[in-house]
């Protein structure tokens, strides 16, 4: 037989082989889609009630020089601005962050980050009350931006 003709039982390997990959790539896609609450095939008990995970990001160097929020400014901060409206609990942890401000320089500073859980049904509710927190962070501190990062999840208490 010429080289390069394929006998028919290599044409019958390859529709096979051929037929299980279009059969498995619809199940493989389906699970790209599904979102990090969902539990995983097979499991047999879903922890924890869908939450909404909120991240702030807080600079602490000011725009116009001045000196640097500190420790007891942030907290003062939380106290009067975040805990009214999030009761239940926070977290606030200390970070190093970089980003890239309005005229194009890396500024490095010191950062603080704040997460907030709550039920997903109180999404709507805490969205004004996060974006009040924002901006009052901003006008306090000179900052040009208090970054946002929100995630579905699963908590359990």
């Amino acid at each position: 037989m010429p080289l390069g003709l394929p006998t028919t039982r290599a044409r019958v390997a390859v529709a096979t082989v051929g037929l299980l990959i279009a059969a498995g790539a619809p199940a493989a896609y389906a699970t790209l889609g599904e979102d990090a609450t969902s539990p995983a095939a097979g499991t047999a008990q879903t922890r924890g009630k869908a939450y909404v995970e909120t991240r702030l990001f807080f600079g602490t160097e000011r725009p116009d020089g001045g000196p640097d929020v500190t420790d007891q400014q942030f907290m003062a901060f939380v106290d009067k601005e975040v805990t009214p409206g999030f009761p239940a609990g926070l977290t606030v942890q200390d970070g190093r962050g970089q980003w890239r401000d309005a005229n194009g320089t890396i500024e490095r500073e010191r950062s603080y980050e704040l997460i907030l859980l709550y039920p997903s049904a109180e999404a709507r509710l805490h969205d004004p009350r996060i974006e009040r927190v924002r901006e009052a962070y901003r006008k306090a501190f000179g900052q040009e931006s208090v970054a946002r990062l929100d995630e579905p999840t699963r908590a359990d208490f």
